[in-house]
């Protein structure tokens, strides 16, 4: 049996974050784990802190059972992410990808990409459905599996 008691949920309040939201949710309901969502703030992005720390803890799932913590970072996203998940002893990252191209990914990079990559945990990527205008919330988590 899988062991998830820790998630990581990094948000940037896009539809894509949004989508993967509700996988984290469904994955801390089924193992009975805590949720942290972070966001992780781009130095001189020229909105402050205060507004994303509340933008932030605005987020929360509808069950209250689901321990929830709300983190503001700063610096380079995917670095931020995956040194905070070692940290904090997180069992699993649930990302959202804008599932561009790999013209795209070459020319800007993709921060779910590198947090797949250098993440010493698991991570469940979640790729919004194409030609979907927002995020849907999933019928069904079928599994999780542990790299």
């Amino acid at each position: 049996m899988i062991r998830v008691t820790n998630i990581l949920y990094p948000t940037d309040f896009s539809s894509y974050s949004n989508q993967a939201y509700f996988h984290a949710v469904g994955l801390a309901e089924t193992y009975g784990a805590s949720l942290t969502v972070v966001y992780v703030h781009a130095p001189g992005a020229g909105v402050d802190r205060a507004h994303w720390q509340s933008q932030l803890e605005q987020v929360r799932p509808s069950n209250p059972r689901i321990p929830v913590a709300h983190v503001l970072l700063e610096g380079d996203p995917a670095t931020e992410i995956v040194r905070y998940a070692a940290d904090a002893g997180t069992d699993v990252i649930v990302i959202g990808t804008h599932g561009r191209t790999a013209a795209d990914r070459a020319a800007m990079g993709s921060v779910a990409e590198r947090v797949m990559r250098q993440a010493a945990c698991s991570v469940l990527v979640v790729k919004l459905a194409q030609g979907a205008g927002g995020a849907v919330r999933p019928t069904a988590i079928v599994s999780a599996t542990r790299a």
